[in-house]
């Protein structure tokens, strides 16, 4: 009896600890992998002319995802460009920065850009065409889902991709980022497929205040669903670190504006795809 004495307060803390109810902690959910942002330079041509674009995707990342074209200031396929490839990579879609003149041209002058530019848009078919060419290669790979894809672009690329919008083309959104507005071709009603935002500095000399609303009028007349944001006091390129390394008082770059900008960006194709 002595020995079953003695042992009761053992076997009742055994009995009470294994009849306790508390639940084990449940371990907390592995943070997601940080974005391991990977690139691959990119050889395509369109009639016989060589093009260099650069593809940016998250190799951390799994199954298809969006693709989104990176079309490129009047400067050419140059740094700016891509780091915005890279960017849109870390948002989680894969990303291609284009050329849109050939060889991976880029201007340092004005003058050079100007000249590229001029020869690049000379016929706009050949712009559609290197456009579509970008976009064909886009398509191709294995991690892209073909039916999301949107076009965003920088100045003279954002004009590229509101051209493509007005033509029709097969695009959830085209965005435009101090893009010029004006068109010899306007949008015939229902023509537009894409979702269209531009994102306009107000303080932009190069696309005024009537360019402005003469693309309002347009869209409005063509029945797209498009959205306008201006930015108080951001100039020409104001995306672009690098802009006032041009020597041109029209552009310069704003901080405030490109990171809300990108964000209107980024909440567009959220909405779009989700």
């Amino acid at each position: 009896m002595r020995l079953l004495r003695n042992a009761l307060p053992v076997l009742l803390a055994v009995t009470l600890a294994g009849c306790d109810s508390t639940p084990a902690p449940v371990p907390a959910p592995a943070a997601p992998a940080a974005p391991n942002i990977q690139t691959r330079e990119v050889n395509y041509s369109q009639n016989g002319t060589t093009l260099k674009g650069l593809m940016a995707w998250d190799a951390n990342a799994s199954g298809k995802r969006p693709g989104v074209l990176v079309v490129h200031e009047w400067w050419g396929h140059d740094e700016h460009a891509r780091n915005q490839a890279r960017r849109a990579a870390e948002a989680g879609y894969v990303a291609f920065a284009v050329d849109m003149y050939g060889d991976g041209k880029q201007a340092a002058h004005p003058e050079d850009a100007q000249k590229f530019m001029t020869e690049a848009t000379s016929d706009p078919a050949v712009v559609a065409a290197r456009f579509n060419a970008a976009r064909d290669v886009l398509l191709k790979d294995p991690s892209v889902d073909p039916d999301r894809i949107a076009a965003i672009g920088y100045c003279f690329g954002g004009a590229v991709v509101l051209g493509m919008a007005r033509n029709g083309a097969d695009l959830d959104a085209a965005v435009s980022f101090h893009g010029a507005l004006e068109t010899p071709a306007p949008a015939k009603p229902g023509d537009v497929k894409a979702r269209v935002l531009v994102l306009h500095g107000e303080a932009d000399p190069m696309v005024t205040a009537a360019h402005v609303d003469a693309f309002r009028k347009e869209m409005t007349a063509a029945g797209a669903n498009f959205r306008i944001v201006t930015y108080p006091g951001a100039k020409h390129a104001f995306t672009n670190p690098k802009a006032e390394s041009h020597g041109m008082d029209a552009l310069a770059y704003n901080e405030d504006a490109d990171r809300k900008s990108w964000k209107e960006m980024l909440d567009l194709l959220k909405d779009i795809w989700r």
